[in-house]
């Protein structure tokens, strides 16, 4: 019966509260969306398998050495490359491997949707400030408008590790819910005359501007914000070995199984870092509503200032607002939804290689903005 008994305690149903029921709930609720509804799976599934794991709970007095936040575990090895902002460069290297950056070229103009889509970035700052969070923490917290787990997993865990699983799965879960928060706002602010809009096909790119492009983008960038260089440093390194013709083993390296494999070990991680007894505080309740917040704004601001670059663009020149919504980086979710939305009005108005121009710039704006909300508030 001793025996029996001792086991009994080892077991996790003498260490379990409601919290880590909570806990498990959400992380079931993460899977059930990507299986069933198709909310980035890659992203979903992986997180939402890592708060179950982050959730068995265990006798911490044990010295059992599982858990992701005591050292010498092998969860805690991992998560290692989130605290220390290794995985988020990965991921950005495949990203330039992945992206073509052909329909940005080919009308730089919409680079502007991109960089209007930040003021998601610093609106959700000051509504951090205006909640009582340090400034350093309230720009880690910020940066999830610009709807790029990276991103904001690469600021938070130089700004405020102590926050990184709240703000990391803030960021993803938005990132997963474009298509259920952006269209309500898209079609808030656009009447049906600018939904109709036709846009003129991108012009034909040629290699040797595919070529320059991430080699001039790496200096003006990086000289703008140093900072940032981790980011756009691998963002454009990728992307010159994709159009470069001469390195295609190593793109095709970077853009998937490269990619593959950190997108495992970061979501896994990002999910087990949610352990109850950590996780759940009111800073993480607030941090959601304000991830939710700067989605709204973010993606308002990108319509509303397409609305405006109307104003002054001739007949046949004009924008269709609804690619607006892109200029988060959620790539390529929320171009996507511009292409749905578009279709729903005329089904042959397709906004899909528009979309993808402010969508790729917002990629890089908000690298761009995380660089320099880092320069300021780095110790």
């Amino acid at each position: 019966m001793e025996g029996l008994l001792k086991f009994f305690e080892s077991t996790a149903f003498t260490s379990i509260t409601f919290p880590h029921v909570m806990m498990i709930i959400i992380g079931c609720v993460f899977i059930y969306l990507a299986i069933v509804k198709d909310y980035e799976p890659l992203l979903l599934v992986p997180i939402g398998f890592g708060v179950l794991i982050g959730n068995i709970p265990f006798n911490e007095l044990a010295g059992l050495r599982i858990g992701i936040y005591e050292d010498g575990s092998v969860l805690n090895y991992l998560y290692f490359g989130v605290l220390q902002g290794v995985y988020p460069p990965l991921i950005f290297l495949g990203i330039g491997a992945m992206t073509d950056f052909s329909t940005l070229l080919s009308n730089p103009k919409l680079m502007l949707l991109g960089a209007a889509a930040q003021i998601g970035i610093f609106a959700t700052f000051m509504g951090a400030i205006a909640l009582g969070f340090d400034a350093d923490h309230a720009a880690a917290i910020g940066i999830i408008g610009g709807a790029d787990g990276p991103t904001a997993i690469f600021l938070s865990s130089k700004l405020a590790p102590d926050f990184l699983g709240a703000i990391a799965i803030s960021a993803y879960s938005y990132m997963a819910l474009v298509p259920v928060l952006q269209p309500p706002v898209m079609l808030a602010l656009t009447n049906k005359k600018e939904r109709l809009i036709r846009m003129k096909p991108p012009r034909s790119v040629s290699k040797l501007e595919k070529i320059l492009f991430p080699i001039i983008g790496l200096l003006v960038t990086t000289f703008i914000s140093p900072s940032a260089l981790p980011l756009l440093g691998m963002l454009f390194f990728g992307n010159l070995l994709k159009e470069s013709g001469v390195t295609k083993r190593l793109a095709e390296t970077a853009a998937r199984p490269l990619i593959d494999i950190v997108t495992i070990l970061l979501g896994l991680t990002v999910g087990a870092s949610t352990q109850a007894t950590v996780f759940i505080t009111t800073n993480s309740v607030m941090i959601f509503g304000l991830g939710a917040a700067s989605f709204v704004v973010a993606t308002a601001g990108g319509v509303l200032f397409a609305k405006f670059m109307n104003l002054f663009l001739k007949e046949g020149d004009k924008i269709n607002p609804l690619i607006g919504n892109a200029g988060v980086s959620a790539v390529p979710d929320s171009a996507r939804v511009s292409q749905m939305i578009g279709l729903r009005y005329d089904k042959n108005n397709h906004l899909l290689m528009h979309a993808m121009a402010p969508n790729v710039a917002g990629v890089i704006g908000s690298a761009v903005a995380a660089g320099i909300l880092l320069s300021f508030f780095a110790q």
